[in-house]
């Protein structure tokens, strides 16, 4: 953009100098001369995991659950396998570039879980399965995971095969998901070394205008 402006040396018939100016694009940008636009990543962002997220994936969750029960849901391989066979059922939320927390899924064609379901994608099945959520240990004590969870059954709804959500968790979390909509259905037929868990629930379709309660 060019604009005339006043020299202020005079010329030889006394009058000033008109001389033309090249402004920046940026000149005037927020009603301030000279501020320049800042290209910064979005301060929150929710998208799927691709298979290049595994590695900060795994972190996560192996402080989260190595530390307190040594055992980890999924391992780097089959964090791979389920966000190559299945990146739709994954959600990531991501400050300012940042991975915070995630949910990794996959579809499965069966009513309850079975151990089957831990390592396996059906990709005609009508239950989403929720392997693991997890939290970066500086977010947590924050409802991160309630709101990623809330996000998570959202983003289901749009997947018109998804009928529901179903997860396992150890007797402890079963209050956290009940807040969230789950329903217990009964002990799970899934153990984990000696760790065993609880099944349960939630339906996805016609969720679309749910409003997260007081919990979640």
């Amino acid at each position: 953009m060019e604009e005339t402006v006043v020299v202020g040396t005079p010329g030889a018939d006394g009058m000033p100098v008109l001389k033309p100016r090249i402004l920046s694009p940026t000149w005037g940008l927020a009603g301030s001369p000279g501020r320049q636009r800042r290209h910064t990543l979005p301060a929150s962002e929710f998208r799927c995991l691709s298979p290049e997220d595994a590695i900060g994936v795994f972190e996560i969750e192996r402080e989260a659950f190595i530390s307190v029960s040594g055992n980890c849901p999924l391992y780097i391989d089959e964090i791979r396998y389920f966000l190559t066979l299945c990146p739709e059922m994954s959600l990531g939320w991501f400050e300012e570039g940042r991975l915070v927390a995630f949910i990794i899924g996959s579809l499965w064609d069966q009513d309850r879980l079975t151990q089957e379901s831990l390592t396996l994608h059906r990709p005609g099945g009508h239950t989403a399965h929720i392997h693991v959520l997890a939290v970066h240990r500086t977010f947590r004590q924050q409802g991160k995971g309630s709101i990623l969870l809330w996000r998570y059954l959202q983003h289901l709804c749009c997947q018109s095969s998804v009928r529901r959500a179903a997860l396992m968790c150890e007797d402890f979390l079963v209050s956290f998901y009940e807040k969230c909509g789950f329903r217990t259905v009964g002990p799970c037929a899934v153990s984990v070394g000696t760790l065993s868990f609880t099944e349960l629930q939630c339906p996805v379709q016609g969720r679309a205008f749910f409003r997260r309660n007081s919990g979640c």
